[in-house]
């Protein structure tokens, strides 16, 4: 199969402009729509719907757009492989990571990254609920749980810590917990699924954070409402450390039964598909990373207050 012509595809598909993809590729615009019109007949299928206004993907050109990235990345680790060629990084990446996370420590991160690697364009999805992966055609994720599924390879960005936390008015009125046995008769707030969490002590004591059977009256799936709840006085909320740091630090949140953590096993993990060549912009990407924000968490240099 042509490699050049999944190049301009891949482009194509990206930039939905033939002629701004050929011109990427040195091409005029009548040889790129050429080359894009022999690659559709050797494939029996219509990857890219044009008209005088506009291009848009077909549905099979974007059920074929993830095997056409993996083709050409392992072409160019294949060449590199053997000297010829230093693989650049080039195209789109689509990276997924939760919303809370991004807002505080990628986003700020962007426009350095962007300079240092020109060819290089990002484009984003955050939400606190995960996409797939594979079904989303992503080529790198930011997960902060467990890493349990099979089908994907991950680095390590930096730990997770999770802790109990509320607002000093809260605890006015409600009084303090001093033990998880105490959270029943306290307000929780859940985390979409309500799911309990369990809690260890410093001599391995167990417990649990369970919204499920206390008086829990607010269930949220965005972290970042979650800590607005709380620093609100809505009630006791478990938290990651990277979330809540600050406004510990600052008196605006206080640690809960803070000789207890969430014991969920969670870490912040930079994934991509196992299937997948590691390509150059994935690489630099994850690089990039690990180097400004896990290298040294700013959360646990810092530490939350007792």
């Amino acid at each position: 199969m042509d490699t050049d012509g999944l190049r301009l595809f891949v482009l194509a598909a990206e930039k939905l402009n033939i002629s701004a993809a050929g011109r990427a590729l040195g091409l005029a615009p009548a040889v790129a729509s050429g080359k894009l019109a022999k690659l559709e007949k050797a494939l029996g299928a219509d990857l890219l719907h044009r008209s005088t206004r506009k291009v848009s993907l077909s549905l099979e050109g974007a059920e074929f757009l993830p095997f056409a990235r993996e083709m050409l990345a392992q072409e160019d680790a294949g060449l590199a492989a053997l000297g010829q060629r230093t693989p650049q990084a080039t195209g789109t990446l689509r990276f997924t990571a939760p919303s809370s996370f991004a807002q505080l420590y990628i986003a700020p991160l962007l426009p350095v990254f962007l300079a240092a690697h020109p060819g290089v364009s990002l484009d984003l999805r955050l939400s606190d609920k995960p996409f797939d992966l594979i079904e989303g055609s992503f080529d790198l994720a930011l997960r902060n749980s467990a890493l349990e599924d099979t089908s994907l390879k991950g680095r390590k960005l930096a730990e997770d810590r999770r802790i109990l936390c509320a607002a000093p008015g809260y605890l006015d009125q409600h009084g303090i917990p001093q033990h998880p046995d105490d959270l029943s008769a306290h307000q929780l707030i859940a985390f979409v699924g309500r799911s309990p969490r369990p809690l260890i002590g410093p001599q391995g004591q167990e417990g649990s954070f369970d919204p499920r059977g206390t008086s829990c009256r607010l269930i949220l799936d965005d972290g970042s409402c979650q800590k607005q709840a709380t620093l609100a006085g809505a009630g006791i909320s478990v938290n990651s450390l990277w979330s809540v740091h600050d406004e510990i630090a600052q008196g605006r949140l206080i640690r809960v039964l803070p000789e207890h953590e969430v014991a969920d096993r969670s870490v912040l993990w930079l994934v991509y598909p196992k299937a997948n060549v590691l390509s150059a912009k994935v690489r630099v990407f994850m690089d990039f990373l690990l180097n400004r924000i896990g290298k040294a968490p700013v959360w646990e240099s810092r530490g939350p207050a007792p």
